[in-house]
């Protein structure tokens, strides 16, 4: 066991320093991605103004935090397009388009399942 985390140490080590350069970057040049941050600070912190178990409240956050995994994602494919070439091209505006639609289809599912939780306690 202590052989495999020496053997691990460092590749974690490097893997969180890689997802912290990818969380920079992409704060940093593409402004969508902060909005978002700010959407689920403040859908987390709503979370705590309304009656919710610890269940509820986790599914939401996370809810919320797989959209930020969406854009994270959608930022990665539109780089990848982009490297390849800056030449406008029926495959390259779908892959983009649909990573776009990801991202809001994720978005909007975290509403809905805000809707799930939060209509019952007023019914």
């Amino acid at each position: 066991m202590l052989k495999y985390i020496k053997r691990e140490a460092p590749r974690l080590v490097s893997r969180t320093l890689l997802t912290w350069e990818g969380i920079k970057v992409t704060w940093k040049e593409e402004a969508s991605f902060p909005q978002w941050v700010v959407a689920n600070i403040i859908s987390a912190a709503l979370t705590f103004a309304f009656e919710m178990s610890p269940v509820e409240r986790a599914i939401i956050i996370g809810f919320g935090m797989m959209v930020l995994v969406m854009e994270l994602l959608n930022t990665a494919i539109e780089a990848a397009i982009d490297r390849i070439s800056l030449e406008i091209h029926p495959l390259s505006k779908k892959a983009k388009d649909v990573a776009c639609a990801a991202v809001g289809t994720m978005a909007a599912t975290t509403g809905v399942v805000w809707l799930i939780i939060l209509v019952p306690k007023f019914m």
